[in-house]
């Protein structure tokens, strides 16, 4: 787990007010090649951590594997939905209960938790319509939906779906295992914001599994190779269900037009594939503060040289981000330190 005595790790992005340094966050990234070896790294890689929703890119892989999947008629929509930290906007609710209806279940069956949606506006509606938020405004509702309806094509219980003992988790250790190239005894095991188990493992294993996502292992077989397509292929088509509006998830696959996938955790994480390198990178914040790990992934990735100028222009404002207060007034910012790039 996170050393909460170790400064050793760079600060990776500064917050400025007045012409000076008010506050900074610390960090460490991996940049892993086809091989499994590191490109680039700063920071300490080999430090345990749990990638949080990160993981979802790997947690519908036993379902897609099982062919349940394809015989309850889902395809790339309901599968990117069931990959997503959703912003709870109309467009990610309906697509999370079209999966709940297609197996027969309420949203009563989720266990996820309620929470209020991340847009101001779409909280406000509901206020407005005298409303609360629900399970399904839960950023990992999809997720949630997606294991409902496993359980329910594999005649699992459903009832006791979140426990780790449950075969569904049991298969998704298993896949965490193979992806991240640990034993399953050797991850650590905790429990998500959203009450699913969560599995955990080095900087440096993060990094190796966006790798193994997108590039060819001898472990994989032709049925692993195209679940693992599949993933790819749906989070890139439907870039806006993975996040939503203004988010950097949806934006950064929208505008490099899928050459590059990312995926957000919880507690600064954030990891990306590099189809066309094979590469795989893996972020995290030591404060687990939400937003600086969007700004270190522009910034490595625009010192690979892996964006475009007008993709770089398209994503700035996640690179570099004003400190606007309560009357409008913009009042400092923050930026990510210079990267020197070995490569």
């Amino acid at each position: 787990m996170t050393d909460q005595n170790n400064s050793s790790n760079p600060i990776l992005v500064q917050n400025f007010r007045g012409g000076i340094v008010e506050s900074f966050h610390r960090g460490s990234f991996c940049v892993v090649d086809e091989r499994g070896e590191v490109l680039w790294s700063l920071g300490d890689i080999k430090q345990v951590s749990f990638p949080r929703s990160a993981l979802k890119y790997f947690q519908h892989i036993p379902f897609l594997l099982s062919g349940g999947f394809d015989a309850l008629g889902f395809g790339p929509k309901e599968l990117a939905i069931m990959c997503a930290s959703h912003n709870g906007e109309d467009m990610h609710l309906s697509v999370v209960d079209d999966v709940l209806k297609m197996v027969n279940l309420k949203q009563d069956y989720l266990q996820c938790g309620a929470q209020q949606p991340t847009r101001k506006s779409d909280y406000i509606r509901l206020i407005q319509n005298n409303q609360e938020p629900t399970c399904m405004h839960n950023n990992c509702s999809g997720k949630h939906a997606g294991f409902l309806a496993h359980c329910v094509q594999s005649h699992h219980s459903i009832s006791d779906y979140l426990s780790p003992l449950h075969p569904l988790h049991t298969a998704i250790k298993a896949v965490t295992a193979q992806f991240y190239e640990m034993k399953e005894d050797e991850l650590s095991v905790g429990v998500d914001g959203c009450s699913a188990p969560i599995f955990g493992m080095p900087l440096y294993n993060q990094a190796l599994a966006y790798k193994n996502l997108i590039a060819p292992m001898p472990w994989k077989d032709e049925a692993l190779d195209a679940a693992c397509k599949r993933i790819v292929h749906a989070v890139t088509q439907f870039p806006e269900l993975i996040a939503g509006t203004k988010r950097y998830c949806s934006d950064l696959m929208r505008v490099t037009r899928g050459r590059i996938v990312g995926k957000t955790g919880a507690d600064g994480v954030y990891c990306l594939s590099i189809p066309q390198k094979k590469w795989g990178i893996a972020i995290k914040v030591d404060d687990g503060k939400m937003g600086p790990q969007y700004q270190i992934a522009h910034g490595i990735l625009c010192a690979l040289g892996l964006l475009l100028p007008h993709e770089i222009e398209a994503l700035k404002t996640h690179g570099h981000c004003e400190n606007i207060n309560f009357a409008g007034n913009t009042v400092g910012y923050s930026d990510i330190v210079p990267l020197n790039c070995p490569l």
